[in-house]
């Protein structure tokens, strides 16, 4: 089964989309003979009120399922500066799930001991660590340097290239509107500028680094999961699934059960697209929402790894079930969970 995963990675790495197409037979089964996955191309899902995200979809076709699970190239947050408002920044969107670069030209400002939670520390001119980071549309920029000068080479240096999901620059109202209005007359697009975020984050009245962060990453996860902020052209992002997950599938040698949410509804700890690896020991990779629930896919998995058979089950975690059951969380989840068949 891993191949799957190993073909929908080269695909992340090279920095493209794919989806993974799964056909099954909705009832209890052997995963040889029902169930049959192919590579196919994202399929963006428009709402009525005209947003288009990419999600995971069901189609029933009489006995069988059909599920489409977009897989997205994981987004790098990108932080120039190494400051006192980058460490917040990087740790917060670390645990958003960003794989968050930093940034600065100070030894002493971008170092792994700073920024521990970072997948990657530069410490180089501005201007050439840019160049080098080939910044793509699914990345997500945020420009807090200790100073407008800089401020201003890394947006210049931005806006040079291809551009990203986000762009935000610190700043007050009046010099960032002076800052634009030069880049104005210098010729830079103007649609281009109308797409910068600056003042940087959402007005929640943040005065700590680490409100001023918090802000900050509100504002990118509205870009990362509204479409009305996407760019012409990009859709947003409405899957779960988590890339060190897959990366551990496509890898995986050793005996398992891959559980996998299909639907939910209402409020649930974890969404469509979330992934759980099992082993035999009981150990997990991933999850698909903790609590009793987890528990319950966990002790299903173990039955069936090493029978090449899977099960569709079906939770409710609404009404008296979650009054009963000490659950916050009210709403309802359908999992996939299957032998590995390593």
């Amino acid at each position: 089964m891993n191949s799957i995963y190993k073909e929908a990675l080269d695909h992340l790495r090279k920095n493209q989309s794919v989806a993974m197409e799964t056909t099954i037979v909705k009832k209890t089964g052997l995963v040889s003979s029902d169930i049959r996955r192919r590579l196919t191309e994202v399929e963006p899902v428009t709402d009525n009120h005209g947003r288009t995200s990419a999600e995971v979809t069901l189609k029933s076709e009489g006995e069988t399922l059909i599920i489409h699970e977009p897989v997205l190239p994981q987004e790098r947050l990108i932080v120039f500066g190494g400051g006192h408002i980058g460490v917040p920044v990087c740790r917060i969107g670390a645990m958003c799930g960003f794989a968050v670069t930093v940034c600065d030209d100070r030894p002493e400002f971008a170092s792994a001991d700073r920024f521990p939670d970072a997948a990657q520390v530069i410490c180089d001119d501005f201007a050439k660590a840019i160049r080098d980071l080939k910044i793509t549309s699914f990345d997500y920029v945020v420009i807090v340097t200790r100073g407008h000068r800089f401020d201003d080479l890394c947006l210049r240096g931005v806006l040079a290239g291809e551009f990203p999901a986000y762009l935000g620059m610190i700043g007050s109202r009046r010099r960032t509107s002076v800052q634009l209005q030069m880049l104005r007359d210098e010729g830079v697009d103007p649609a281009k500028l109308a797409r910068i975020n600056t003042p940087i984050g959402l007005d929640i009245g943040a005065v700590t680094p680490e409100e001023i962060a918090v802000s900050i990453l509100s504002e990118v996860i509205a870009y990362r999961r509204q479409s009305e902020h996407a760019a012409p052209g990009r859709f947003a992002i409405d899957t779960d699934l988590e890339i060190p997950t897959l990366e551990y599938l496509a890898e995986a040698r050793e005996p398992m059960a891959i559980a996998t949410i299909l639907e939910t509804d209402g409020s649930t700890p974890r969404k469509e697209g979330s992934k759980m690896a099992v082993l035999p020991s009981g150990k997990i990779v991933g999850s698909v929402g903790g609590g009793l629930n987890e528990g319950a896919v966990i002790r299903k998995a173990l039955t069936l790894i090493g029978t090449g058979r899977y099960e569709i089950m079906d939770f409710d975690l609404s009404g008296d079930v979650a009054t009963t059951t000490g659950m916050a969380c009210g709403g309802a989840m359908t999992v996939l969970v299957e032998d590995a068949g390593f």
